[in-house]
């Protein structure tokens, strides 16, 4: 098998071969890399999400001090004492589980109560909390289309998305580019059905973050509906933590803010704000929300903690930009390709999935902890390492990790 030159792409089930079959396939590929030490995804953590991680090493057996660079808990709030006790005490009071889906009996107290502080954080008039960030965008979306409505996408939104407009019509325009979001939305003016514009806040590969205010501004003219996934936003960017609304100043003007609470807010979980009207219709027609259980009271309580803690410490948002200009201006000395990257998100883009997997094996040898993300999962051309950077990594963490990226790269022809 020339496992080199394959790729999850070449596995995918596409009907023509036995499942059995394409799966002792797919594990004799999983073998072959890690044979090579190149298979660097599920490393177990000994310690949980912190910037030097214990990580059991699949390749030696052995336990090793790794510097973790392929976190979204920018600011370390999976560790903060606060959700800690919050969680803590919720587990005492309503025990570990909610019994039950939210629409029948699984609402409590504090999940009302969470989500009316999710929807006050996000400046909406309603919110409702799923169990996971994935299942609020698919379970949303899928309900707001309903059988005949069209939603346009930016060409990079997440796969929750995606999944989410599944047997829907479903438009693309170009990856924030205004012309062609215009261009798109009026081909489609006279068609009298609900028209859902959908693009991430800060986009999960790039780094980028929307132009929230201009899409705002056509989607409306064309009497569009405008909803943003915060997944990556919220927490990072906007004076306040708030994400990609009040950073670019349209607050209260969107139409629905999803997101999810296990990135910057460290926990786990999903949510969908907007209008009271959205809201009730989405408890009734969201079939992720009516066919789950509702979240653990120990989520629920420390998803309310975190926001408190982004609204009433700065000073974490703040040195969490502190490291992004550091680290960036680190990678512009390099003269990496990072594409558009503006937030705490850094794709150093290499474009050959081969040679992707071998500088992670090297920085991993080196104790560098970062993602591989290869095609399919991103174009050939645009093959990457994916840095993501946390408020608690120190300078010296930071400036281990570029030294010792210059050096893989120069090894491998990358420079």
């Amino acid at each position: 098998m020339d496992f080199k030159n394959l790729c999850l792409a070449d596995f995918q089930n596409k009907g023509e071969v036995n499942i059995t079959e394409l799966a002792a396939d797919f594990m004799q590929f999983r073998q072959a890399l890690n044979a090579e030490r190149l298979h660097n995804y599920r490393r177990i953590s000994n310690s949980g999400s912190t910037p030097v991680m214990r990580v059991q090493d699949e390749h030696t057996g052995q336990e090793r001090e790794m510097l973790y660079f392929a976190s979204n808990d920018y600011l370390q709030l999976t560790h903060h004492p606060k959700l800690i006790a919050a969680g803590h005490a919720a587990l005492d009071k309503y025990g570990a589980g909610a019994g039950s889906v939210p629409l029948l009996g699984g609402t409590t107290d504090l999940q009302i109560e969470v989500e009316k502080k999710v929807a006050k954080f996000k400046g909406c008039e309603d919110a409702l909390i799923f169990t996971s960030g994935f299942g609020s965008n698919s379970g949303a979306i899928a309900a707001l289309l309903g059988e005949k409505g069209i939603a346009i996408l930016d060409l990079l939104v997440h796969a929750s998305i995606i999944d989410g407009c599944a047997g829907k019509e479903t438009k693309f325009f170009k990856h924030n580019d205004m012309g062609s979001l215009e261009f798109t939305l009026k081909k489609l003016a006279d068609r009298k059905v609900t028209k859902l514009v959908i693009v991430d806040g800060v986009y999960s590969m790039d780094g980028d973050i929307a132009k929230l205010d201009q899409i705002c501004d056509i989607a409306h003219k064309y009497g569009a509906l405008v909803m943003v996934d915060e997944a990556h936003a919220t927490g990072v960017i906007g004076a306040h933590g708030r994400g990609t609304p009040e950073h670019c100043g349209v607050e209260g003007k969107v139409d629905i803010v999803a997101g999810t609470c296990s990135k910057a807010i460290g926990v786990v979980g999903g949510f969908i704000a907007s209008s009271k009207n959205i809201i009730e219709y989405l408890h009734y027609f969201a079939r992720s929300y009516m066919f789950s259980t509702a979240p653990t009271p120990q989520a629920l309580a420390s998803i309310g903690a975190a926001l408190d803690v982004i609204e009433n410490e700065p000073a974490l948002r703040e040195k969490l930009w502190d490291n992004i200009r550091h680290f960036r201006s680190g990678l512009e000395a390099m003269g990496v390709d990072m594409g558009n990257a503006e937030t705490a998100i850094f794709p150093v883009i290499v474009g050959d999935n081969a040679k992707v997997r071998e500088l992670c094996r090297d920085l991993h040898e080196r104790n560098i902890y970062v993602n591989p993300v290869e095609y399919p999962a991103v174009p050939r051309r645009l093959a990457r390492i994916r840095f993501s950077l946390m408020a608690t990594h120190e300078k010296e963490h930071l400036d281990y990790a570029l030294n010792n990226l210059e050096a893989v790269m120069r090894k491998h022809n990358c420079l």
